[in-house]
């Protein structure tokens, strides 16, 4: 895996600007780049969607497919996340095996959606024990600027949003698809993830590249519509005190209220 050294004058300039309040490309330390997002842009996925947060872009794809359910819960659909750090977003993405990033990057989209319950997988279930519907989330990183965290779990929440599977019956215990009739995932809770580099003493808000490249420590707050907690990733090698992980928790909930608005209003 590449790894990309940091002049010591651009990291003492990134943490003075820090504190002094200022960021590099003047945004305050709360505030997001600007973000795009639309869906339904692949047309072999049952469900899909394209963010950007600044030049980070994600496309990701949602595809059902029936199959077995897990042993240990026979009445419950499977959601299953796999990431892909394509060479061509950035010089430090390397062919081959996933990464330490790209497993985190799934694991921790995975751990949102999931814990978020964001989708109804008990209704994905159609013979108990025997089929289920599975539903695998790909994302694949097109374009690598910083905060991958926060484009994936967006772009995730948006593409199961856009995701219709078909219509299932049971006929003489064999499942019967109805291709010509397709209905949105049952979809009952939204969640989204938030976040804050540690640089200078401060936490900052969707930190980009050159901001990763310097911090100290990042946390990503995965939160529910409703303002609780559903996941939560610590990175970096420096630690976070109680008080700053706790103000992070407090910011997550006013600044992910902002980002719902980006989702769409209905996955009807």
């Amino acid at each position: 895996m590449g790894v990309t050294i940091i002049p010591e004058i651009i990291r003492e300039s990134l943490n003075n600007l820090v504190k002094n309040g200022e960021r590099s490309d003047d945004r305050s330390f709360d505030d997001y780049r600007d973000i795009y997002l639309e869906t339904g842009v692949i047309s072999k996925a049952e469900g899909s969607a394209r963010v950007k947060i600044g030049k980070t872009q994600i496309m990701v794809g949602a595809k059902p497919q029936i199959g077995e359910p897990f042993s240990d819960t026979p009445n419950v659909g499977v959601l299953m996340t796999n990431s892909e750090l394509i060479p061509m977003a950035s010089p430090d993405f390397e062919p081959g095996p996933p990464d330490e990033r790209s497993v985190e990057l799934a694991r921790v989209t995975d751990r949102c959606m999931r814990e978020a319950g964001v989708v109804d997988l008990e209704k994905l279930c159609i013979i108990e024990g025997k089929k289920v519907w599975m539903i695998f989330l790909d994302l694949h990183i097109i374009d690598y600027d910083g905060n991958l965290m926060d484009a994936a779990v967006l772009g995730s929440m948006a593409a199961l949003m856009d995701t219709k599977i078909q219509e299932a019956k049971v006929v003489d215990d064999e499942v019967v698809i109805d291709p010509e009739k397709k209905v949105p995932l049952p979809i009952k809770e939204k969640a989204l993830m938030c976040t804050f580099a540690k640089i200078g003493g401060e936490l900052i808000v969707d930190p980009s590249l050159e901001e990763e490249q310097v911090m100290d420590a990042r946390i990503s707050i995965g939160m529910r519509a409703d303002g609780s907690i559903c996941a939560m990733q610590k990175g970096g090698m420096q630690p976070l005190t109680k008080d700053e992980i706790l103000k992070a928790v407090e910011r997550t909930g006013e600044i992910t209220k902002k980002l719902m608005e980006h989702l769409p209003q209905n996955n009807q």
